[in-house]
């Protein structure tokens, strides 16, 4: 019976997680936690929620997208997220439109503006994080850091 190689040091999914999991797990969730509200804060959306923030990422590439489709992909209620757009179509960064499939649906798609924002805020998030890279880590530890995604991409498939 032959083993890959590096599977000694995976779980067998009979005695649960080693002591090192555990701590893999603890430490990789508190860092990543961290580094999201670091790398949010960095787009200095100082005129926009969170919530709003990303209902404009999540619609950015899209074609029309309903209220309700939005909810459930962020995990609010309706209503709540009526609101939002509500508040982002004020600041004409999203427009609602009817679905010409169904008239009864509204479809809400970026504007010009919507665009325009999401690609500041993605241009800052990034070069906020280059820099930080640049300036606190050294070659070698920048591998690291693109080696250990590596590992962790592997762990958001199925």
């Amino acid at each position: 019976m032959s083993e890959k190689p590096g599977s000694e040091n995976r779980g067998s999914g009979n005695a649960g997680p080693s002591p090192s999991a555990v701590q893999a797990s603890r430490e990789v969730r508190a860092v990543i936690s961290r580094l999201r509200r670091r790398i949010l804060n960095a787009a200095e959306v100082e005129d926009l929620t969170l919530g709003q923030a990303s209902v404009l990422a999540r619609l950015s590439g899209k074609g029309g997208v309903t209220a309700s489709e939005l909810a459930s992909a962020e995990g609010v209620r309706h209503q709540s997220m009526t609101a939002t757009v509500a508040s982002l179509a004020t600041r004409a960064l999203v427009v609602r439109e009817p679905d010409p499939d169904d008239g009864r649906r509204l479809l809400i798609t970026l504007t010009a503006e919507g665009h325009r924002r999401v690609e500041e805020g993605r241009q800052a998030r990034t070069e906020w994080l280059a820099g930080q890279l640049q300036d606190k880590c050294t070659e070698e530890e920048r591998r690291a850091v693109i080696a250990t995604m590596a590992v962790l991409e592997r762990l958001t498939h199925d």
